[in-house]
């Protein structure tokens, strides 16, 4: 295969197997989490069950503060570096999580667990374009990507077998073990991709320069503002979705089948996507997404859809689920496009700004709304309808401000 990297030799399918381990680290460290919450909760929070699911925000968090600052360091110092330092911290962070006795030492350590993740997360993506340019770039990130879809399929069910056969503190042992395997590998296979004549010094100013071109981007900032709320609105699925598999529905041991059949149908809003935004562009297709969460979450709310008598209201709930799954394919992918087309000329900064601070933001949004579980799901869509209200309109401003050139180019 033709790289730019004469001493690199790993096979294309080698290739794509390590760096789609690399980026599934995420999914893993979030999804395999949630059979573990009932238990997590009954044991370190007993009195307050309702803030076991922020164990999930914290890491996002954490994930979300690293990404700020692992695309510079690894301009600066390697890539390697930086996913070795990463998954050290990140690995540490898994073994005081297994070792806490309270929810505060574990949400600690879930937030340093993220940090730890971002570099992996965002070094994958670098080190494809150390190596690869145009179509072929293209090619490996779509089987990645792929590859990677899966991950939240299998996760709840690989963590519920964890649990079943060695407790639920083991599943930070598997996450330790995931992050040792995916840096030996890439330490014994993949040489540094970014020599040292290629890097770039580490300078605040640059950083700082690049928030202030992004916030002072009118469209820029509607997109990063709107795609913090598609995020939030699916990490305040996450949250709740297991407890209310549980305590709504009495599923909570088919939870794992459910969420990986939805996620693997879900799956497939991206290929949608990419047939019908060349018709109907990112921003309409953005648009009906969320006019669509709007009728549909105020259907579960008004008419409370997910009390109906069993099995409709579950139905109500699967589909309600499904749809937002689906809704994060349609919205998520569209919105990065949008927020990254005016900046091409600081594309890598920029990538690793807007991915930072739209899931910080949607953290701090998400982590309330987890706290809102009251054992029915009206709070969630209440959640839901507030947010997609809110993105609706953002987008439809946004419209306006694409009409008027002078304003748009700000």
């Amino acid at each position: 295969m033709t790289t730019q990297n004469p001493e690199f030799s790993m096979g294309r399918i080698e290739f794509v197997g390590l760096i789609a381990m690399m980026t599934a680290t995420i999914a893993f460290s979030i999804d395999a989490m949630l059979p573990a919450l009932p238990e997590i909760a009954a044991e370190l929070s007993p009195e307050l069950a309702h803030r076991a699911p922020l164990i999930l925000t914290a890491f996002v968090l954490g994930m979300g503060l690293g990404t700020f600052f692992s695309g510079p360091l690894s301009d600066a110092f390697g890539r390697r570096n930086v996913v070795f330092g990463g998954a050290a911290l990140y690995s540490l962070s898994a073994f005081v999580a297994w070792m806490s006795n309270s929810l505060e030492v574990m949400l600690v350590a879930r937030i340093f667990q993220g940090l730890g993740a971002s570099g992996p997360r965002v070094v994958a993506v670098a080190i494809i374009r150390d190596l690869y340019q145009g179509r072929e770039m293209a090619r490996i990130m779509s089987v990645v990507m792929m590859v990677f879809a899966l991950v939240p399929a299998m996760a709840p069910m690989l963590g519920a077998g964890i649990i079943l056969t060695a407790g639920w503190r083991a599943i930070f042992i598997a996450f330790m073990a995931f992050s040792i395997i995916s840096v030996v590998w890439m330490g014994l296979r993949l040489p540094e991709t970014l020599p040292p004549e290629n890097r770039r010094p580490l300078r605040a100013r640059l950083i700082i320069g690049a928030v202030r071109e992004l916030i002072g981007h009118r469209t820029v900032r509607l997109s990063i503002l709107v795609q913090s709320l598609a995020l939030a609105m699916l990490f305040s699925m996450i949250m709740l979705v297991q407890p209310i598999y549980d305590t709504v529905y009495g599923r909570g041991e088919s939870f794992p089948l459910w969420f990986g059949g939805i996620a693997v149908v879900a799956a497939s809003a991206s290929l949608i996507n990419a047939l019908l935004v060349v018709r109907y562009g990112m921003r309409r297709l953005v648009s009906i997404a969320f006019g669509f969460q709007i009728l549909l979450s105020g259907a579960m709310y008004f008419l409370n859809l997910g009390a109906l008598p069993d099995p409709y209201g579950f139905a109500a709930f699967v589909f309600f689920q499904t749809c937002l799954f689906f809704q994060a394919g349609l919205t998520l992918g569209n919105l990065n496009a949008i927020a990254m087309e005016p900046m091409g000329h600081i594309a890598g900064m920029a990538a690793s700004l807007v991915g930072a601070i739209s899931t910080v933001l949607a953290a701090l949004i998400a982590s309330p709304v987890g706290l809102m579980f009251d054992g029915t799901t009206k709070p969630l869509a209440l959640a839901m309808l507030v947010m997609a209200i809110a993105a609706y309109g953002m987008m439809l401003y946004m419209g306006r401000v694409e009409n008027r050139q002078p304003a748009a180019a700000e």
